[in-house]
């Protein structure tokens, strides 16, 4: 794994403009993505998790480019990709790839498979003809379907094949980075660790950087390296897998680790509710720190107070006014 990072993302922000009354003029916004910092380097993978609404997706799609930044910075490769226009920014799309939860919907339905997962190595140039056959049927063979099958149409492929061919497809012009939004979510248990496992496979074998987007904390222990926690819209605990799942710092990654489904029904009675109420609005977050509104410790000062995300530890980043003590995640005192 490479120290120098291949995705920088500093200060990013996507706000949505809400508009009403009679001349729809803009009357307020929805705060998808609220300054957000994070980098990946190559051959690890970095795991956004958060509930519904809280802006995973947004933040694969602005990496993407797929839409614009209210602000912020995205330097891909070292090059600052941020500003630039669609037209200008064809050039860097074969380095940053993505996989989509619901590949069929991403598919031409006319189209043979073989066609579709070559259709970018004739866009960029890399290979057309022949050549681009024998590197279609390569990669058919690379993520586990035969190359015989290139000659079907995506609804005669199970979930988890069309899967595969949305993850050849990616895979088809060599990119630096893969954002993969949920992408093993609407497959059987069994597919998903089939797919999981070969996207580690893929990474070990072409050192790829991977943004994997998921609710699912199972999955993202099974595949990142670093886990960001999001809540509307922020980053409120950036560490290892490991240490978030032993060693959680902040009260709404407690909140959701207490809520991940126990196999043990006894476990799961004997759980506390350590969090309250519901998800505020993101057009109408709540000042401060967004969480106060239902975290068990909130101050006063916790009401009006946005706290930044600081390294507490080595390689462990918390947003949180209090800070951990002695060990024990559970038990936080006021700063100072």
């Amino acid at each position: 794994m490479s120290d120098a990072p291949v995705l920088q993302v500093e200060g990013l922000v996507k706000h949505f403009p809400i508009h009403g009354g009679l001349l729809q003029r803009q009357v307020g916004a929805v705060r998808a993505v609220d300054g957000v910092t994070f980098s990946i380097r190559r051959g690890e993978t970095l795991g956004l998790v958060g509930e519904s609404g809280c802006g995973k997706s947004t933040i694969g799609k602005v990496v993407l480019k797929l839409i614009e930044p209210t602000a912020g910075k995205i330097v891909l490769a070292g090059e600052d990709v941020t500003a630039l226009k669609p037209g200008t920014m064809w050039t860097h799309r074969r380095r940053i790839q993505t996989i989509f939860q619901d590949p069929y919907s991403s598919m031409n339905p006319r189209l043979p498979s073989g066609t579709i997962v070559g259709e970018p190595l004739e866009n960029f140039g890399i290979a057309k003809g022949a050549a681009r056959d024998d590197r279609v049927a390569q990669l058919f063979r690379r993520v586990g379907l035969r190359p015989e099958a290139m000659r079907k149409y995506a609804h005669e492929f199970s979930g988890g094949q069309r899967q595969r061919l949305g993850i050849a497809k990616a895979l088809s012009v060599n990119p630096d980075v893969i954002v993969a939004d949920e992408p093993v979510s609407a497959l059987d248990v069994s597919v998903q660790a089939q797919v999981l496992n070969l996207l580690i496979d893929l990474q070990e074998e072409y050192g790829l950087a991977y943004l994997f987007i998921s609710h699912d904390l199972a999955v993202m222990r099974h595949i990142s390296h670093r886990i960001a926690v999001m809540y509307l819209g922020r980053i409120v605990e950036l560490t290892d897998k490991r240490t978030l799942f032993t060693q959680p710092l902040h009260p709404y990654t407690e909140a959701l680790l207490s809520a991940a489904t126990a196999p043990d029904p006894k476990r799961r009675r004997q759980r506390k509710r350590i969090v309250q109420g519901d998800v505020p609005s993101p057009a109408k977050p709540p000042p401060g720190c967004h969480f106060h509104t239902r975290c068990l410790y909130a101050t006063a000062e916790c009401k009006v107070t946005a706290p930044p995300l600081l390294e507490v530890a080595p390689g462990h980043h918390v947003a949180c006014l209090r800070r951990p003590v002695g060990g024990d995640p559970g038990l936080l005192s006021i700063p100072g």
